[in-house]
């Protein structure tokens, strides 16, 4: 069977594809050429074959498809670069997914198609964090991403083909470690269920050959054992990298709505059998991973920790409101 899979240099898309090489699948990869690619590209080019093009262009797409028998569309342009660039997000978001739609369509067999979406498409979860794949889907005003995801699925359910969408919870990797100032923009309370990225390309990976998925609404996420609070996250988290357990003002967070919850998985896990790691098995991976930097960041911690302050608007915002105050 030959697999055709995009975004295949991506962090979930890397896992994906060491699951699909393990399973001896005929397997053909299709993402843009640029440093890291082609870097991460040398150690799998006597595996796979590599097909380097730009979903935008509709030829490059049909060249990739061609002769494949599924299709994994991982590819995708995220936060915050598609909050930053939302046309170019959207032509690669919106008009990739139409591009790769239109080349199965040409194809004598038509192939079948495992997308993936994400858990953003249902807009702000913080006060009902429950997640249902039935549940309404709302992003919100400022997510272009997810609004991109929602048209992604129309045209998927309207194309005619064999599919199946799985949404995405908050993806973790031990290899996705720098600290972002997205990580602001989630409220404290918010309440996240995580799935390691490995168990992710096992679940794509499962997908391929399960007679029972298409046409099917999934939800990817890691189980009632990966679920925290985003508070008690970044308590843990700050302190496996060494910065401590105190906590970091709640005025450097958001206080708007997020769209992050816990998602129902029962069809999920019974049909793929992918929820391998818990969130303890993730916090231990972290803790070996930075355990060498840790020593150094514990005797830079008040430094770290303005750092990241620094980090968030939110705080400056705080702290620029606080001095006009006092002066008036």
């Amino acid at each position: 069977m030959k697999v055709l899979l995009t975004g295949a240099f991506g962090n979930v898309g890397l896992s994906t594809l060491k699951e699909l090489i393990k399973r001896n699948y005929d397997v053909r990869v299709f993402d843009i050429k640029n440093k890291q690619n082609r870097r991460n590209a040398k150690k799998f080019k006597d595996q796979v074959e590599i097909m380097w093009g730009d979903l935008r262009n509709p030829k490059d797409v049909e060249m990739a498809v061609y002769g494949c028998d599924v299709i994994i569309h991982v590819a995708a342009i995220i936060p915050p670069l598609a909050d930053r660039k939302p046309r170019f997000a959207e032509a690669v978001n919106v008009g990739g997914t139409s591009n790769i739609i239109e080349a199965m369509k040409k194809q004598l067999q038509k192939p079948k198609l495992i997308f993936t979406s994400s858990v953003a498409i249902y807009g702000d979860r913080t006060k009902n964090p429950l997640i249902r794949t039935t549940d309404p889907l709302n992003p919100n005003d400022d997510d272009e991403y997810a609004k991109q995801k929602v048209k992604c699925e129309e045209l998927i359910k309207n194309s005619g083909l064999e599919w199946v969408i799985c949404r995405l919870t908050y993806i973790v990797s031990i290899n996705k470690l720098q600290m972002d100032p997205l990580m602001f923009e989630m409220p404290l309370n918010t309440c996240i269920e995580i799935c390691d990225t490995k168990d992710v390309g096992f679940a794509l990976a499962n997908a391929v050959e399960n007679e029972e998925i298409w046409s099917e609404i999934l939800h990817i996420a890691g189980g009632s054992r990966c679920r925290i609070s985003y508070r008690e996250y970044l308590r843990e988290m700050l302190d496996i990298f060494g910065i401590g357990t105190e906590e970091l003002p709640p005025e450097a967070f958001s206080t708007k709505g997020f769209h992050c919850g816990f998602m129902t998985t029962d069809k999920s896990q019974k049909l793929l059998q992918y929820q391998q790691h818990t969130i303890d098995d993730y916090f231990n991976a972290v803790r070996k991973k930075v355990a060498i930097s840790r020593l150094f960041m514990m005797m830079v911690r008040p430094f770290a920790r303005k750092y990241l302050l620094n980090k968030s608007h939110y705080y400056k915002e705080y702290l620029n409101n606080d001095i006009i105050k006092n002066l008036i």
